[in-house]
């Protein structure tokens, strides 16, 4: 006599798989560690006298590079002499930023021969007694979102002023 005898998919009893769940969520939540959130850290400044340095009226340098001239200040210059107008500034203060701004009409070698002659100052042999540090190229993107926010392009009135 056969016996007619059914197959059964094998199964995977996942009756307890909740339990597991649940008791793994509060394994990780008791062992885990919690950092205290720190915020931000500020120097501010003190009240000593000797420690507070004098703002000059101009902060950056502003290098403004056209296709067939360059304006440093709103003064026109050559390339060779961007560095010796620097020198006095720089001596004084160390992390003043120079802000290099290149002209869309502005071909992309005469911007590239402008920053090679800031990173001079950068190399072992350096024949100045300054290091150029704080170097800052505006993209095109910034400048616009300048111009939406402001109204103005900072660069094209900064020598109407």
């Amino acid at each position: 006599m056969k016996l007619d005898r059914k197959s059964e998919a094998p199964e995977i009893p996942t009756a307890s798989m909740a339990d597991i769940a649940f008791l793994l969520i509060i394994f990780f939540m008791v062992t885990a560690v919690f950092s205290a959130t720190k915020g931000l850290e500020l120097k501010l400044p003190s009240d000593d006298e000797q420690e507070q340095r004098e703002v000059e009226e101009e902060e950056a340098v502003f290098i403004h590079v056209y296709g067939d001239h360059l304006l440093v200040d709103c003064k026109p210059m050559e390339v060779a002499d961007i560095l010796p107008y620097l020198q006095p500034k720089l001596i004084r203060d160390a992390q003043k930023h120079v802000i290099l701004y290149t002209d869309s009409e502005a071909k992309y070698g005469r911007m590239i021969e402008v920053y090679d002659e800031l990173a001079k100052t950068k190399v072992a042999e350096n024949p100045y007694p300054f290091t150029v540090k704080n170097i800052s190229i505006p993209t095109q993107s910034e400048v616009q979102n300048f111009i939406e926010i402001f109204g103005s392009n900072p660069f094209e009135t900064h020598c109407q002023e």
